[in-house]
């Protein structure tokens, strides 16, 4: 009689799951390769403590691209495959985002856009937008300022990682990450799921015209934009630049922003290295130099 006791599902499946854990090896050459090329793709300078990262993030490509080995990988990228470079970037990109992270900009925000003339419309830039919520953010900071959902602001929320624009463009979040807003607030910007989408909640379309999404990597030699910005957020991305390529990209941005704009950064980021470019003018926000 078969001993049904030595042949139970649970075992099986606990045995393949780590069969697949160990399908791959990634060498320190591999991880080096891998290295090298997010930094020429993306400038993220990846730690050499990333390497688990590397294989857990690496690894589900390798097996949607049916290869057996990073080697294999690595040459597909070098070899110029757009669409995987674009899931490469995507895969090794960190989207840590709240609704009002870093709560202490908003309101110097809102005390910015009492000072721009009324004559013209205000116009923001996102530069890591993630999933949204900074974006959106604004948004609501700025109909708030205004008193009207046809507040004269247009902002431009870009990202490197095409899965998170999507999930921006979408707006739909679960309620759980809706705890910091008041219920005023969310009465107000949110429409309530209902059925299956019960637990969510949605951005209004209101708020939602205010905000363009577009692809953008901040590495490019050149960027679709053709306007100058009352303020520009780009908090949090530089921590993951060297200091060489944060100048670098500081120095292309500030010609983006309008001579009174503000500039601001994320609460681990300082430009001391920068100074020819921006000055500190409160927390973690920055003017240009001259």
């Amino acid at each position: 009689m078969r001993d049904a006791t030595k042949d139970t599902k649970p075992a099986f499946r606990k045995q393949s799951y780590s069969k697949e854990l160990f399908l791959f090896t990634l060498t320190e050459q591999d991880f080096a390769r891998i290295r090298k090329l997010i930094y020429r793709i993306a400038g993220i300078s990846l730690a050499p403590g990333k390497k688990d990262l590397v294989y857990s993030r690496l690894a589900r490509r390798l097996r949607v691209r049916q290869l057996e080995s990073f080697t294999e990988y690595i040459q597909l990228l070098e070899d110029g495959d757009q669409a995987e470079r674009e899931a490469f970037v995507n895969a090794l990109t960190t989207n840590l985002t709240s609704f009002f992270r870093e709560a202490h900009h908003f309101p110097i925000l809102s005390q910015h856009l009492a000072t721009i003339p009324q004559n013209r419309p205000v116009s923001i830039w996102t530069c890591a937008s993630s999933t949204g919520e900074e974006p959106y953010s604004i948004a609501m900071t700025a109909v708030e300022h205004f008193k009207s959902f046809d507040a004269p602001v247009q902002i431009l929320a870009t990202d490197i990682d095409t899965n998170v624009l999507e999930r921006a463009r979408q707006g739909v979040y679960p309620l759980d990450q809706l705890k910091k807003l008041s219920p005023g607030q969310l009465k107000k910007f949110f429409l309530k799921g209902e059925g299956k989408q019960a637990g969510f909640a949605k951005i209004r379309p209101e708020l939602k015209k205010m905000v363009t999404f577009r692809r953008i990597n901040l590495l490019d030699s050149q960027w679709p934009i053709n306007e100058r910005f009352d303020a520009i957020f780009c908090r949090n991305v530089m921590i993951y630049f060297d200091k060489e390529t944060q100048h670098a990209i500081l120095k292309k941005v500030a010609p983006y922003l309008q001579p009174n704009g503000l500039f601001f950064a994320g609460h681990s980021e300082s430009f001391h290295h920068a100074t020819d470019l921006l000055r500190l003018c409160g927390k973690t926000v920055y003017s240009l130099r001259n």
